[in-house]
């Protein structure tokens, strides 16, 4: 097929979040003969660079692992990496003409919405322009973009949004219908068969051998920073223990808050009944081996992970951030519990002394089917590309 679409897509690196994820599931569902896609990294890294299709042309800023401490001998490469970066965001058209080679797109896409200002200020004043917005950004403990600064992306052609929270922040603040008609709403590319298949690859053994606790176990899957909340799920899990609540908590994921994390796991002393696995694979052995799955989160824009523990039928236990309310109807498919220490130590409270209660969240998870299937959310980006 002769005169592809160009396409620019945006993205910090390709580590294990949410947002990093979607876009590789997506770009390895989109059709690769009516594109030519160009995948530009700030950071050459993450698990899944193995997984973006061969046809996609990967471009970097710099190459190597995330730097996430201040050691001395990490700080020269630290600073040179931000001052790298800063310079080509400041001067972009250096990076359109060196690293870019000079070549035309027909969209500039930004990922996350972190690219905001690197794709709005691109010097190829004719591309349309696309930005899909993975998080809640309205006044939250570490989001607190202003009314004004969310206006600002308006200047995108259509703004993806993945959640209604998300899509009634931005129409509240579209000026007139033009700008209500660059919004729309779309679940996440998941490939919800896949997730099954997995769930099947192997269930992960305890240490006698066995594959059952004898205990309830919690589990919990992010990329281990401060939004994540596995702070206080220690918090919480520790104090259930003081208080005769036997059970486990199991932690799957990476990041630049590990060691914290790990650190806090000692301090509680929990070490004994929690385990931090770090990155895997392959966390659904582990959903299906669990009881129950915990959202701890303090913020989020619309946790895919939630329909992973759905599409697995598992007994959900999440925060009220954005996105809970409307994947879990409401609670009808699992517990929603105030976001705060207070809310998630009573809700897995009630998990140990009333896990009966959960019964009626199994029987409507049963009978649930998904909102969306992997082939119609790449069909809906592919028509937006398209229509650009």
């Amino acid at each position: 097929m002769e005169n592809k679409k160009k396409i620019l897509i945006r993205i910090g690196s390709l580590r294990h979040g949410g947002a990093e994820k979607v876009l590789v599931t997506f770009l390895k569902n989109v059709p690769k003969d009516k594109y030519e896609i160009d995948l530009l990294l700030n950071l050459y890294s993450g698990k899944y660079l193995a997984e973006v299709p061969s046809w996609i042309k990967i471009l970097y800023l710099n190459k190597g692992e995330m730097i996430t401490t201040n050691r001395l001998q990490d700080i020269p490469l630290k600073a040179f990496r931000v001052i790298y970066q800063k310079v080509l965001k400041l001067f972009p058209a250096l990076l359109y003409q060196f690293i870019l080679k000079g070549k035309k797109y027909d969209v500039e896409f930004a990922a996350i919405h972190g690219f905001r200002d690197e794709i709005l200020n691109s010097p190829q004043k004719s591309s349309k322009k696309l930005i899909w917005i993975h998080n809640d950004l309205k006044k939250t403990e570490f989001h607190n973009y202003t009314d004004s600064e969310i206006r600002k992306f308006f200047g995108f052609d259509k703004i993806m949004v993945i959640s209604e929270k998300i899509e009634q922040d931005f129409e509240v603040l579209a000026e007139n219908d033009t700008e209500k008609d660059k919004i729309v709403r779309i679940y996440n590319a998941l490939d919800t068969e896949e997730i099954l298949r997995k769930a099947e690859i192997g269930s992960p053994k305890l240490e006698d051998g066995s594959r059952k606790s004898e205990v309830p176990i919690f589990v919990s899957v992010g990329t281990v920073f401060p939004q994540k909340g596995f702070d206080r799920l220690l918090k919480i899990h520790k104090k259930l223990l003081d208080e005769g609540f036997l059970h486990k908590i199991e932690i799957l994921g990476d990041g630049y808050d590990f060691e914290n994390i790990k650190n806090l796991q000692k301090e509680l002393n929990v070490t004994e009944t929690s385990t931090l696995f770090g990155f895997t694979d392959n966390p659904y052995p582990y959903f299906k081996n669990a009881d129950f799955y915990i959202l701890s989160s303090r913020y989020e824009g619309f946790p895919t992970v939630l329909f992973e523990a759905i599409t697995l039928k598992k007994n959900i236990i999440a925060t009220d951030v954005s996105g809970v309310k409307e994947m879990l109807k409401d609670g009808k498919l699992g517990l929603i519990v105030e976001n705060s220490e207070e809310g998630i130590y009573l809700g897995m409270k009630k998990a140990l002394e009333n896990p009966e209660s959960f019964e009626k969240y199994s029987e409507n998870l049963s009978e649930y089917e998904m909102p969306f299937n992997l082939e119609n959310s790449v069909k809906t980006i592919v028509k937006i590309i398209d229509e650009l």
